[in-house]
C-alpha cells in the first residue's frame, strides 16, 4: 500500500509543495525509504522534515509550526508513530492560521480550547507502530512545558484524510516497542468500550456544530470497533510481541479499529492519570531494547538544540499501569459492560457473577502484564514514584476534564488518589 502513495497524492491533486513529517530516527528506517520512493516515482515535489520529538512539547511542536509556516505546503505526508502523526497535525493547525496564538486551539484549561475555523491541508499518515491510533482521529497530545501538563487540540478538523496501515512498518519495533503499543490499543478498547453511554452525556444542543465534543461516550458504532480490539488483543498481542508476522499484522489491525472506536467514544481515566504520570517522571528511563534513538534525538530550533529529556515512560506503559485499579473502580458504574469486556478480552466470565468484574477485569491485565516482567515496571513505583508523589500526581490529573467526563463514574481528588495508590504495585 506504501507503494502507492504517490498516486494517492496525485489523485488529490498533490503534486507540489508536500511536507514529509518523521523523526530522526524513522527517517533512516525503510518505511520512510518506501515513501520517498513512492513520492520520486511519482513526481512529487516535496521536502522532509524529520525533527519530531518523540513524545513532543509545546516547543518541538514550535519547531515544526515555524518550518511549514515558512513553506506554506499544500499537504502532508506523516510517517512514524503518534508522535509523528500529531505534530503533523498541529503544524497544519497553525500554518492554516497564522495568526493565531498558540493556545488558542489547545484544550481547556491549559489553552482556550476554540474550535479550528475552516479547512486544513490535506494530510495521509502512515502509521509505523500498532498503538496510538493516530490516523484516525482529530487528537493532537503533547507534553505543556510551562505548566508541566500533558494536553493536546481536539477537532474533528485534525483526522487525516487517509491512513495507509502497512504491518511491514512495524518490523523495526522490538518487543518493549511492540508491548507498549499494543497495551495503549488495550486501552483505547477498554476505556472506549466502558465509557460513559452517549446518552447520559447529552446535555442539550450546542449552538453550533462546531462546539460539539469530540469524545461522544459509548455508543453502537464504537462498541463493534472497540470490542473487535478487544477480540484482537486477546488472540494476538502476545504473539505480536514475540515476532509473529501474522499477529503483527492483526495487531495494526486493531489499532486503527481502537482508534475509530476512541476516536468516537474517548478515552477516560487511565489516559487522564497517564499524562502526569509521563510528563512529571524524573528518574525512569526504558531499557535499551525500546529503541534508544528515542531518547538521544534532538530537535533543532533555530540556533538552539532542544534535547529530548532522557528521563520518559512510554505512552502505552503511562497508560496500562493504572488500567488494573481503574476498572476495578469504574465496574460499579456498569458490572454488566465491564464483565463483557474481560470476556473480549479472553477472560472466562462463566461462572462469575457482574459485581465481581471490575476485579476479573484487573486480574486479566495484571496477568498479560505478567508475561512481560522482564520490561514492565512493577507499577508506578517501578517508574520511580511513591506516595509522596501522590499529591503531584493528582493535581496534574485534574486539568484533563475532556478525558474524565468520558468516564462512566465521576471521581473526586480522593478516588484518584486511592487509584493512584493501588497502582504503585501491580503484582
Amino acid at each position: 500500500a506504501t507503494k502507492e502513495i504517490g498516486q494517492d497524492l496525485i489523485s488529490m491533486g498533490l503534486t507540489k509543495k508536500v511536507c514529509v513529517v518523521t523523526d530522526p530516527y524513522m527517517a533512516t528506517l525503510p518505511p520512510m525509504k518506501a515513501v520517498l520512493d513512492s513520492l520520486v516515482a511519482a513526481n512529487i515535489s516535496f521536502e522532509v522534515f524529520d525533527q519530531v520529538a518523540v513524545e513532543p512539547t509545546d516547543a518541538s511542536f514550535q519547531v515544526a509550526i515555524e518550518y511549514c509556516k515558512k513553506n506554506q505546503f499544500d499537504g502532508f505526508v506523516a510517517v512514524g508513530g503518534g508522535s509523528v502523526i500529531d505534530t503533523a497535525k498541529a503544524a497544519n493547525v497553525y500554518m492554516c492560521n497564522p495568526n493565531a496564538d498558540f493556545l488558542d486551539f489547545v484544550n481547556a484549561p491549559v489553552g482556550k480550547g476554540l474550535p479550528i475555523p475552516g479547512k486544513l491541508k490535506p494530510l495521509i499518515a502512515v502509521p509505523t507502530t500498532a498503538g496510538t491510533g493516530s490516523e484516525t482521529t482529530g487528537v493532537s497530545i503533547f507534553d505543556h512545558t510551562p505548566t508541566g501538563a500533558k494536553t493536546g487540540i481536539r477537532d474533528r478538523g485534525l483526522r487525516p484524510v487517509l491512513g495507509i496501515i502497512d504491518p511491514d512498518h512495524t518490523r523495526t519495533c522490538g518487543p518493549e516497542l511492540t508491548a507498549f503499543t499494543g497495551l495503549d490499543v488495550l486501552c483505547h478498547a477498554l476505556e472506549s468500550y466502558t465509557a460513559v453511554p452517549y446518552q447520559q452525556r447529552i446535555t442539550g444542543a450546542p449552538a453550533r456544530p462546531q462546539l460539539r465534543p469530540a469524545y461522544q461516550g459509548s455508543n453502537a458504532i464504537s462498541d463493534i470497533w472497540s470490542g473487535f480490539a478487544l477480540q484482537q488483543c486477546s488472540k494476538y498481542l502476545l504473539r505480536a510481541v514475540e515476532g509473529d508476522p501474522y499477529a503483527r499484522e492483526q495487531m495494526c489491525l486493531a489499532s486503527t479499529a481502537a482508534g475509530v472506536g476512541f476516536g468516537s467514544a474517548g478515552v477516560h481515566l487511565c489516559h487522564a492519570m497517564s499524562y502526569p504520570i509521563s510528563s512529571c517522571v524524573t528518574n525512569y528511563r526504558p531499557l535499551s531494547g525500546y529503541n534508544q534513538a528515542l531518547t538521544t534525538a534532538t530537535v533543532k530550533k533555530s540556533s538552539e538544540q532542544i534535547k529530548l529529556k532522557e528521563n520518559m515512560v512510554p505512552h502505552g506503559l503511562s497508560v496500562v499501569l493504572t488500567a488494573p485499579a481503574v476498572f476495578k473502580w469504574t465496574s460499579v458504574a456498569d458490572p454488566e459492560r465491564h464483565l463483557k469486556a474481560a470476556e473480549l478480552l479472553g477472560a472466562d466470565v462463566s461462572r462469575v457473577k457482574a459485581v465481581d468484574s471490575g476485579l476479573l477485569l484487573s486480574d486479566t491485565i495484571t496477568s498479560l502484564l505478567s508475561n512481560w516482567t522482564a520490561f514492565v515496571p512493577n507499577g508506578l513505583q517501578g517508574v520511580g514514584y511513591g506516595s509522596e508523589h501522590l499529591e503531584s500526581l493528582v493535581k496534574g490529573t485534574l486539568p484533563q476534564r475532556k478525558v474524565i467526563e468520558v468516564s462512566p463514574r465521576q471521581p473526586t481528588p480522593e478516588d484518584f488518589n486511592k487509584m493512584l495508590e493501588d497502582s504503585m504495585k501491580l503484582f
